[in-house]
């Protein structure tokens, strides 16, 4: 089989560092170009150290259309904003899509322009739904028909697994309690005020309480898998680690609800699903699931009161693969037909 030639757009930061180490080692994809605003000339690994000695390619600065030409894939690893505009000047292209970044996850215009702070620049890209979600679990058979892939942000990724058994089995309504931990690395690869290590390392902090930019991208997930009269209360907390995310939800069902019942869900939901571990006996973590494309998901089911019952429900991922690159390429292998595993399979770190 030949392999397909990629284009990597933006590719100096962390998720391009992941997106390369995967791929160069790809048996159905040849990394043919990788370009980026900063680094031009260098060579990859003299950016990201440890791919040093695995490929001759150098960062190139190229305008969009340059940059896909005698391309058949495009993986976009820019900053939202950003992407909306490089995908709008390649669009006739031809070329495949697989985009990291949150310009193309929603289908509400207004609900675009609330959370990021500006108008879209195609918004009936958006209602159209032009591009496909890349999230497997919930949206394989669209993914394996799609041209463009919108892969799912980080925080919605870990978020959105956690619930989905509830979501499916008809048990998630009315309101949803959030808090999440992240690492820094998905704060990018350019230092600031708060990923500076003698800061970040002895430190938990709240940001954009209330207001993160993934609220409506779970919303929309959770909805369509059939989550009713939803509304989402969700504090991001900045974590003392470079990789992982650890979320833990809290919803309310009804009284008559077992661990049964949840434990039926979890199996029934996640059934063949090759990245996702239903934990029993512990509760997921972020180091069994650190460097690898895995996500780790339980529950904990509380005493009755009155009418309901609380469940806790716990996920955990590594923000930059499973929740960024590695989920990319996954949904690129459903897209294309490969064996969805390709270059996903190894566990994460141990410790």
């Amino acid at each position: 089989m030949a392999r397909v030639k990629a284009v990597l757009i933006g590719g100096t930061g962390y998720g391009g560092a992941e997106i390369l180490r995967r791929l160069l080692f790809h048996p159905h994809v040849e990394v043919a170009r990788v370009t980026a605003a900063d680094n031009i000339g260098k060579k990859v690994g003299e950016v990201h150290f440890n791919l040093a000695g695995l490929t001759d390619l150098t960062f190139q600065e190229m305008a969009p259309e340059q940059a896909v030409a005698g391309m058949e894939v495009a993986f976009l690893a820019m900053p939202h904003k950003t992407t909306a505009k490089v995908v709008k000047a390649i669009l006739g292209s031809g070329v495949r899509i697989v985009d990291l970044s949150g310009d193309f996850r929603l289908r509400d215009p207004a609900a675009y322009e609330r959370y990021y702070g500006v108008a879209h620049p195609t918004p009936k890209a958006l209602t159209d739904g032009l591009f496909t979600y890349g999230m497997p679990e919930v949206n394989r058979a669209a993914i394996a028909k799609a041209r463009y892939i919108a892969s799912p942000g980080c925080f919605a990724t870990t978020i959105a697994l956690g619930l989905l058994p509830l979501a499916r089995a008809g048990m998630l309504t009315g309101p949803v309690h959030t808090v999440a931990a992240t690492g820094s690395s998905g704060s990018g690869a350019n230092p600031q005020l708060t990923t500076h290590h003698p800061l970040r390392a002895v430190n938990l902090r709240t940001y954009k309480p209330l207001d993160h930019q993934h609220i409506p991208e779970i919303l929309q997930t959770l909805h369509g898998a059939g989550g009713r009269e939803l509304a989402l209360d969700f504090v991001p907390v900045s974590a003392p680690l470079p990789r992982g995310i650890f979320a833990t939800s809290f919803v309310d069902v009804p009284s008559s609800t077992t661990a049964e019942h949840l434990r039926e869900a979890w199996t029934r939901c996640y059934a063949g699903e090759p990245f996702v571990r239903v934990v029993e006996g512990r509760q997921p973590e972020v180091v069994s699931v650190s460097g690898g494309n895995y996500v780790e998901v339980g529950f904990t089911l509380g005493a009755p009161t009155g009418s309901t019952r609380r469940v806790v429900c716990f996920s955990a991922l590594d923000n930059l693969v499973k929740g960024g690159a590695g989920q990319a390429i996954q949904s690129f292998n459903v897209m294309m037909g490969h064996d969805e595993t390709l270059t996903l399979k190894e566990p994460g770190l141990w410790p």
